[in-house]
């Protein structure tokens, strides 16, 4: 009898590191160790434990790890985490998953990519739903074309997305500079909310509007496929939430979101606003790609959208998904990579039909 595989998730008690744990005890016999940093009341389960882990006591970090087959970082935000896990999984050689949302943080890990190969370990970045789920919805589509020319991703999401206080960071964050989007072939600066387009998303979303932002895709696609334009846009449900982002990232003095104080000032009362309107709005979150390209000598536009009621819940499918392959060594590629270069379509296909998440797609051949 083959020795149970134990899961090791870092920042476990919040909303996204929860629904991680919820989908891998379901969907696998592995023992999963949560952490925080203090000891909040999780419900009694089978192969479910508390750790109480601070990431900055290095010497307890590594004696979990080394005891786990599979580490999870879910300690965000990632603009202030940098590559201490990985390093440690690395030396340690035991495999890495996290659901990192910004570049910063990529680009601190991807220079390992080289030592983690060497050391047999596979290290999967940027999982979730968006990244995450986005990623492998895009391959999907750029599959089914001769050649992809341009990338076009929206997500919205309802209110908090039932996420936490640590995804209303994140946004924020994400609205303090100007970043490098990739172009006509060109990595070219673009500014934070601006551009706003309206979307059609499927129900009960509809049209929507969204606006560029910052997301690892926006980076990594760029390489996985070679395509000439990535567009990454994002949108909140009310609509008004859309403007008063906007507000802020325009309109506020600059010093207001570059600050630990104002970040946390904007966070705090989004969230505390999100808590009212989540009971009008939902907790869900909508996916939209279009892919422009060329199918049988003819150009062509793949479209695909997702929907789920539970933000927080699509986003532990997403992780929970990759680990599960990753314990079952059906995923077992050394080196560290985004989603998108590291779960096959017929992976992911039989993911998300396990777990009840659909993915619509149609072909639109054009003139």
């Amino acid at each position: 009898m083959s020795q149970q595989q134990k899961v090791l998730i870092l920042g476990g008690q919040g909303r996204i590191g929860r629904s991680v744990a919820e989908d891998i005890l379901k969907h696998t016999n592995a023992q999963v160790t949560i952490t925080g940093r203090t000891q909040k009341q999780i419900v009694s389960q089978p192969n479910l434990q508390f750790l109480v882990l601070d990431l900055a006591e290095l010497k307890r970090l590594r004696e979990a790890i080394k005891e786990a087959n599979l580490v999870i970082h879910c300690a965000g935000p990632f603009h202030y985490r940098d590559e201490t896990v990985l390093k440690i999984c690395l030396e340690e050689k035991v495999n890495y998953i996290d659901v990192s949302d910004h570049r910063s943080f990529y680009r601190k890990l991807i220079p390992y990519k080289e030592d983690v190969r060497k050391a047999g370990i596979t290290a999967i970045l940027n999982t979730g739903i968006f990244p995450g789920i986005s990623n492998s919805i895009v391959r999907q589509g750029v599959e089914q074309l001769d050649t992809a020319e341009t990338i076009h991703l929206s997500y919205v999401v309802s209110g908090s997305g039932g996420a936490g206080i640590t995804v209303m960071r994140t946004t924020f964050l994400g609205l303090r500079h100007p970043f490098e989007a990739w172009i006509d072939g060109q990595w070219k600066t673009v500014l934070p909310y601006t551009k706003r387009e309206v979307v059609e998303f499927p129900k009960p979303y509809g049209k929507t509007g969204v606006y560029w932002f910052d997301m690892p895709e926006t980076y990594t696609f760029a390489e996985s496929f070679k395509v000439k334009n990535v567009i990454t846009k994002f949108g909140s449900i009310p609509d008004f939430y859309n403007h008063l982002t906007w507000i802020t990232a325009h309109v506020f003095p600059k010093s207001w979101i570059e600050s630990k104080k104002g970040i946390e000032f904007f966070s705090k009362v989004s969230y505390n606003m999100t808590s009212v309107t989540d009971q009008f709005s939902g907790i869900g979150v909508a996916m939209r790609a279009e892919i422009q390209g060329i199918k049988n000598n003819q150009k062509a536009l793949y479209s695909s959208s997702m929907v789920h009621q539970d933000t927080a819940f699509a986003a532990g499918c997403g992780t929970g998904s990759i680990a599960q392959y990753l314990l079952e060594g059906k995923i077992n590629q050394p080196g560290v990579y985004p989603v998108e270069q590291a779960l096959s379509t017929d992976l992911f296909i039989e993911a998300m039909q396990n777990r009840g998440i659909k993915i619509d797609q149609q072909m639109i051949a054009q003139d």
